[in-house]
């Protein structure tokens, strides 16, 4: 089976190492990948936003199903491209249709959906421009911090935490009036702040079964013990120390089984994976927000515990009978370290020549951000690199982790030295 990946980044590496295991798996392309891609399968110079461009691919290369990375393309309605367009229409497209990818493409969707659904999550009212008083106003019914958010895509930069409420409402009106996040924050939804620990959890469903994939955390911050700016994420681990069987059941029962219900009930046909991005209040579950597709760097440590032959897993998803399958999971801690470019998250340089990965023997280097140049190895993003080990445990796990890491060097080169320090 010729398979097409769509996207550049450390998922799409990750996806393309566990598909290319598969025997059923014949020419793998990556459009328009990365230079750890380019040594498993072929990269094309096409942009995930290039439909057409696909399209001719995936003529040309005799492309018999496409799995979709990112969210951008799900969000502009990539599947249904595939779904209207009789050349296509015979390729399976892993990865919702355009409506159901609503569920990350606007918060106040999501939001709407989780409350009909008696899902549950944080207290919320949206706004937009012409309500720009009425949203200040809420912001004085609750206590700091505030949370503001983006309605639309932002770049994973389209959620504010402020603890000022002065500052809240400026924020407020620099969303709604003057655009800070262009067409994004047309609507901002503002919710009540959560106080707890996240974690990330990933579902595949055909519309009618599901899987449960290993429970993950990320870590987003720059900073050491979760200081400075958000980022795509530094690290995670898999599984989770704190989620038990018992917070699992939890999960399931309140918020996976409600969610794929819910979608039926709306009949919003859906295909491919769900992320849910989930906080321990207490004891409890909540739900942060939907995303439409795997997480970046969960993927990481999440697709290198599935045993399943992958091919088999989404030849299943396309044709209804993921109910046949039974996820085999390594019963082992996979961890994954996110090496950075200097700068990172603000302006940071590109082209920096990498050394060292012919030095990694213990862990899995996930590119990210790179390309090659003149026959080496170079940066080409802010995330350039995830280390990824497996160990009897989290923590056993992370001192590989490290360890490589440590062999890895480009100008400018930073990681996170205390990914996991809250699991203890």
């Amino acid at each position: 089976m010729n398979i097409l990946i769509l996207g550049s980044g450390g998922r799409e590496h990750t996806l393309a190492w566990k598909l290319k295991q598969s025997p059923k798996c014949g020419q793998l392309f990556i459009a328009p990948g990365n230079a750890g891609t380019s040594e498993i399968g072929a990269n094309l110079d096409i942009a995930v936003e290039d439909f057409e461009g696909i399209k001719q691919a995936a003529l040309q290369h005799n492309i018999e199903m496409v799995i979709v990375g990112p969210e951008v393309p799900l969000v502009q309605g990539i599947h249904d491209f595939f779904l209207e367009d009789k050349e296509l229409q015979h390729i399976p497209v892993i990865g919702p249709r355009k409506y159901a990818a609503t569920l990350e493409g606007s918060k106040q969707f999501a939001k709407e959906f989780m409350y009909r659904h008696g899902i549950p999550t944080a207290a919320y009212q949206s706004f937009k421009a012409g309500e720009l008083e009425a949203g200040q106003a809420f912001l004085e019914t609750l206590n700091p911090p505030y949370v503001l958010k983006a309605d639309g895509l932002a770049a994973g930069k389209g959620v504010l935490i402020l603890d000022d409420l002065q500052q809240a409402k400026e924020e407020l009106q620099a969303m709604l009036i003057d655009s800070k996040f262009g067409e994004a924050s047309r609507t901002v939804v503002i919710e009540e702040f959560l106080s707890g620990i996240e974690l990330s959890c990933f579902v595949l469903t055909d519309g009618n079964d599901y899987k449960v994939f290993p429970m993950a955390k990320d870590y987003k911050r720059i900073g050491k013990g979760d200081t400075g700016l958000n980022t795509g994420g530094m690290g995670a681990v898999s599984p989770v120390p704190f989620a038990d069987k018992e917070f699992e059941a939890r999960i399931h029962d309140r918020i996976v089984k409600p969610t794929v219900e819910g979608l039926k009930k709306d009949g919003i046909p859906y295909i491919g994976f769900i992320f849910i991005g989930l906080i321990k209040v207490g004891d409890d579950p909540k739900v942060i927000e939907y995303n439409v597709r795997l997480g970046d760097p969960e993927t990481e440590v999440v697709i290198p515990r599935v045993k399943n032959d992958l091919v088999d897993l989404f030849q299943a998803l396309a044709e209804n009978r993921l109910g046949e399958i039974e996820l085999d999971i390594d019963p082992r801690a996979a961890t994954t370290v996110m090496m950075v470019s200097g700068g990172y998250p603000g302006s940071y340089e590109k082209k920096k020549e990498i050394s060292g990965l012919a030095d990694i023997k213990d862990a899995i280097p996930f590119h990210a951000g790179t390309t090659v140049e003149e026959g080496a190895v170079v940066t080409n993003g802010g995330r350039v690199l995830a280390l990824t080990a497996y160990g009897e445990n989290f923590l056993d796990a992370l001192k590989i982790s490290y360890r490589e890491a440590a062999k890895i060097s480009f100008d400018g080169a930073y990681f996170r030295d205390d990914i996991g320090f809250d699991l203890n």
